[in-house]
């Protein structure tokens, strides 16, 4: 254990590490592979591009990236209402586990994810809607279950995301 804290050290240093940091001030909210933290921040810059705001995600830079509290509140509110206002079944499919990663960082950062906001209304339409062959016709899944869905992948990711 002496020596996985002593390489641990040496990579936060700025010795070549197999993992890197997503920090909030002092705390790490997520300590992943090299691998996981490129596809994570290339994920969340598509998302920062599709929604038109920043992430609050900021560089890598010595194998530890800070997160800005107040934009990542903003964007994984955001990344949820564009969430729930699709019903396109390869849009939610691709978009699903980098949402899950999200709200894991986002409780382990405090923020407050309001999930009665996300519901559709009229004033919110639905985007990318894909239409079934079958009916003919787009059914958005049910609030409580796409809640519950979302926070269930969340649960199973949280218990795979080392700090």
């Amino acid at each position: 254990m002496i020596m996985l804290d002593t390489l641990a050290r040496h990579n936060r240093a700025g010795g070549a590490g197999m993992s890197q940091y997503f920090d909030m001030g002092d705390e790490t909210l997520w300590n992943p592979s090299n691998g996981a933290s490129r596809m994570f921040q290339r994920q969340a810059a598509i998302f920062e591009a599709e929604l038109a705001l920043p992430s609050g995600i900021g560089p890598m830079e010595n194998d530890e990236c800070q997160i800005s509290p107040d934009t990542f509140d903003t964007f994984v509110n955001a990344l949820l209402t564009r969430h729930r206002r699709t019903s396109h079944a390869v849009w939610l499919a691709l978009s699903e586990g980098f949402i899950a990663t999200t709200l894991v960082l986002a409780e382990r950062a405090g923020v407050e994810v309001n999930w009665a906001q996300h519901g559709a209304t009229p004033e919110a339409p639905f985007e990318d809607v894909q239409v079934s062959t079958a009916t003919g016709m787009s059914t958005p899944p049910e609030h409580e279950v796409w809640a519950a869905g979302l926070r269930e992948k969340a649960r199973e990711l949280e218990r795979r995301m080392p700090r």
